[in-house]
């Protein structure tokens, strides 16, 4: 499998490790691998061979408080509520609480996915087994807006003309 580099990577590892054990000197290498000597320094300097992670060192809000997060995480682990149920219930105590932000909150406390519940989906089932020659038949009711009017149809089979009172 091949290495993965960010995307303004200018070296992999193996000219990494080449300059680190390389006595030659940095404009020498730089000119050797066509990149800067700061890059060919920085790469001589340090111990590994693997990229620095880039970024916030701890995930926190930019919209929301300690506090504020502190009160979305304990009213989703005791009420348990969806996503938008939540944000409509927390919108009169965070009034700038959007439902992205509700979102990563949640997201970054491992939450913001509800646990399953017993019962909550049908089993799933396949079909019958036929021998060869037969097909499943589906038969639906549709209501149509006149009153008491109901309309039989099939899944599959050739087109029919819908009965009069299905128009």
């Amino acid at each position: 499998m091949g290495q993965v580099l960010h995307g303004c990577a200018t070296t992999t590892t193996a000219i990494r490790r080449a300059i680190q054990h390389s006595q030659a000197s940095l404009r020498a290498l730089a000119k050797r691998y066509g990149i800067n000597p700061k890059t060919v320094a920085k790469w001589r300097q340090r111990s590994s061979l693997a990229d620095r992670p880039t970024g916030p060192k701890t995930a926190k809000s930019t919209v929301l408080s300690i506090e504020e997060e502190a009160v979305v995480v304990a009213f989703r682990r005791h009420t348990l509520l969806p996503l938008d149920d939540c944000l409509y219930a927390l919108q009169a105590t965070v009034p700038h609480l959007t439902r992205s932000s509700l979102h990563r909150c949640l997201q970054r406390h491992g939450i913001s996915r509800l646990p399953d519940v017993e019962g909550d989906t049908p089993s799933k089932r396949k079909f019958k087994r036929y021998p060869i020659g037969y097909f499943h038949i589906d038969i639906a009711e549709v209501q149509t807006p006149k009153a008491g009017s109901t309309c039989s149809s099939r899944s599959t089979g050739p087109p029919s003309s819908p009965s009069p009172n299905c128009m």
